[in-house]
């Protein structure tokens, strides 16, 4: 599991930007809220697999619990995946010159559908009610990427928990589209991963400062677990 370590920087930006309050959403309505999980497909997952993100399978039980939680009280959970055709390098041609030859056919071979390499991870926990999702770029929300600003807002849900991987890429760009399209959005430190520590801590801090709310599994299934028991008083 990640070190996370949020700087006193970091609360103290935010806190300030928020006249004094830690947080900026300290109230969820479950029956608006939706988990988001990103990417947690065996491409990221799978030992030997060309953007295996190890910590990303220590990250799974904080994710399941995270959902059972969550379903419980009526909230949503959306499985987001990447999904690329041979398309995305006409359509997204700068990812040529980001990444090797290789890494391009990795990526089409292991992220299209059907692949193994696209499919979820089998220990995350799945239910017949949540939502499947792809996406084509890295943030779920950029235009054209998904439909899923679209179904959350149908659904009015407003509240967005993002986990997955990897925390400074698709999990780290997501989280400021959805911010900047008007959802309140929550990180969860020990439920997002990285490649290594460093790259997973620098995300967090860069958008703890204005753009979410960040805090541990615990604290978030305890906030749940609190307004689940306001409702069933």
């Amino acid at each position: 599991m990640h070190k996370v370590k949020i700087l006193p920087h970091t609360k103290e930006a935010a806190t300030y930007r928020r006249g004094g309050n830690r947080y900026a959403f300290p109230s969820i309505d479950p029956s608006r809220t939706a988990l988001l999980v990103i990417d947690m497909q065996n491409y990221f997952m799978e030992p030997g697999m060309p953007a295996e993100v190890p910590v990303a399978r220590e990250i799974v039980p904080n994710i399941n619990k995270i959902a059972g939680t969550l379903r419980a009280i009526g909230g949503t959970v959306v499985w987001v995946v990447t999904t690329f055709d041979d398309q995305i390098f006409e359509d997204w041609s700068v990812l040529k010159n980001l990444f090797s030859p290789q890494k391009c056919q990795a990526m089409i071979d292991n992220l299209c559908e059907g692949a193994i390499g696209h499919d979820l991870w089998p220990d995350l926990i799945v239910e017949e009610d949540d939502w499947a999702v792809e996406k084509n770029r890295f943030s779920a929300f950029i235009h054209g990427s998904s439909d899923l600003e679209e179904r959350l807002k149908e659904n009015n849900i407003d509240t967005l928990i993002i986990t997955g991987t990897l925390t400074d890429v698709c999990c780290e760009t997501s989280a400021r589209d959805a911010m900047m399209r008007n959802f309140k959005t929550i990180m969860i430190t020990d439920a997002n991963a990285a490649a290594c520590d460093e790259d997973h801590n620098n995300a967090l801090n860069a958008v703890a400062r204005l753009f979410v709310d960040v805090m541990s599994t615990d604290e978030m299934h305890d906030r749940l677990i609190h307004h689940g028991n306001e409702m069933n008083e």
